[in-house]
């Protein structure tokens, strides 16, 4: 933590000094980074010399829910107590979560960003999320013909959150909420961080494609394999994972936007994949659906470390996945429509044959007034249904989210939703057979 806040203080006094203006081909933090996706190919912002940016998010969320299950007594040694009891909830306030955000433009199309975790539910102390450098020009190579490519053309090379679908842009990513009209994530939350390399082709029609590879780990290893695939039978290796994605994205009118797109990923062997469990953070809802006996069974007594994710589901597609993902969004005039579909296969190490989980959500926000749109109205529904190992029919999950907000300034949010999830097809024996939790849940956010 120490070398973080030197680290911060050193930047900081050179930032200082610094030219003053924003990053080329960046999506800024604040209410201006809403509706924004991949960054475009618009040249606006002229480059002058170094430039770097110190900024951070803030959230603070305060809970009001409570839970509840028809799971039968269980005793599971060596775990003392009832394992499928619920931990008594009460309304309070959840940990803060803090992002710390630091980007410099190195030249004319190129800049670099570093996102650290400062305090999240996951990690309460001090994390790397990842970085990367992004080249939108190659004017060191001195080509006007690879100038001329570079004007439809996007490089991203690092440890970033691989761009598979839409929704990871508008996600909470610990600190980082304003880009969310809600408080929590999907049910099934696709965000990982992994290291490899992403290449986009802009069009000016507004079509766009990209291709990516990388490691398919959020951990990476170099220690060989020693594992069995139960399906080869033979030891596990590691491969990379290839994600791509085909869209469509245009401001038709002034007032409609219409943007669409096609996305996958596969990773056909891997140490521990974790697409669908790769978020350091954690949820924005605690204690939710968890049992307090289990953790202190395990080496992390802590049940805020021990189960992070309380709401989510991950499939354990942690060996092998094949996913893939429609997205479409229109925004006409305050109105706006975000939908999602999504079908995964994947199997664990020990599995011979893979399982699907299809997911379905949509978003209908209303912003207004006119012009400005910096207070919101909106409703969200979202369902997953997939087999799970070890059980003997398919779970589903639905989750209904009212929500209302308000940006007081580009930097400052509060939003509050009303959240109704409801567990299905669970077995008896199941802590989350007949589980269902409700309630109210307010948020604070600051970003710069």
């Amino acid at each position: 933590m120490k070398i973080i806040i030197i680290l911060v203080l050193c930047v900081s006094s050179y930032a200082l000094n610094a030219q003053s203006g924003s990053m080329q081909f960046f999506r800024p933090y604040d209410e201006r980074g809403l509706h924004m996706f991949e960054t475009t190919k618009a040249d606006t912002i002229p480059f002058q010399k170094l430039h770097v940016q110190v900024g951070g998010s803030f959230a603070q969320s305060f809970q009001m829910l409570r839970d509840q299950n028809t799971a039968e007594p269980l005793l599971l040694p060596p775990y003392k107590g009832n394992v499928n009891s619920l931990i008594p909830l009460t309304n309070g306030f959840n940990l803060a979560m803090a992002n710390l955000n630091i980007d410099a433009q190195l030249s004319d199309g190129i800049r670099v960003n570093l996102t650290v975790y400062l305090s999240s539910r996951h990690h309460e102390d001090t994390w790397v999320k990842g970085g990367y450098i992004q080249f939108d020009k190659l004017l060191f190579l001195h080509s006007d013909a690879i100038d001329n490519i570079m004007k439809s053309v996007t490089i991203k090379i690092g440890e970033f959150d691989v761009d598979y679908g839409d929704q990871h842009f508008r996600r909470s990513d610990g600190g980082s909420t304003l880009y969310n009209p809600f408080v929590e994530n999907y049910i099934m939350d696709e965000f990982a961080t992994e290291i490899g390399a992403e290449f986009y082709y802009h069009h000016k029609s507004g079509l766009f494609v990209m291709g990516g590879i990388s490691n398919g780990e959020l951990n990476p290893t170099v220690v060989a394999p020693t594992k069995m695939d139960s399906t080869t039978g033979q030891i596990n290796h590691y491969d990379p994972a290839f994600h791509g994605k085909l869209g469509f994205d245009k401001q038709i009118t002034p007032d409609f936007r219409f943007r669409l797109t096609g996305s996958f990923y596969a990773d056909h062997s891997a140490n521990s994949n974790t697409l669908f469990g790769g978020d350091r953070t954690g949820s924005h809802y605690f204690y939710v659906m968890e049992n307090q006996n289990v953790a202190n069974g395990t080496t992390i007594s802590d049940e805020v470390d021990y189960s992070p994710f309380s709401g989510r589901f991950n499939p354990g597609f942690s060996e092998q996945v094949k996913t893939i993902m429609i997205n479409p969004f229109i925004k006409y005039k305050g109105i706006e429509f975000f939908a999602t579909y999504e079908n995964a296969k994947g199997r664990s190490i020990s599995e011979t044959d893979t399982r699907k989980a299809v997911q379905y959500a949509a978003d209908l926000i209303y912003r207004f007034p006119a012009n400005k749109e910096n207070f919101w109205l909106g409703v969200r529904y979202n369902t997953v249904t997939s087999a799970v190992q070890g059980l003997p029919q398919d779970i589903t999950i639905n989750r209904e989210v009212a929500s209302a907000g308000w940006f007081l300034t580009r930097n400052i949010m509060l939003k509050v939703e009303y959240v109704n999830q409801v567990y299905q097809n669970y077995p008896v024996n199941n802590i989350l057979n007949g589980g269902k939790f409700s309630g109210t849940m307010f948020e604070a956010a600051i970003a710069f």
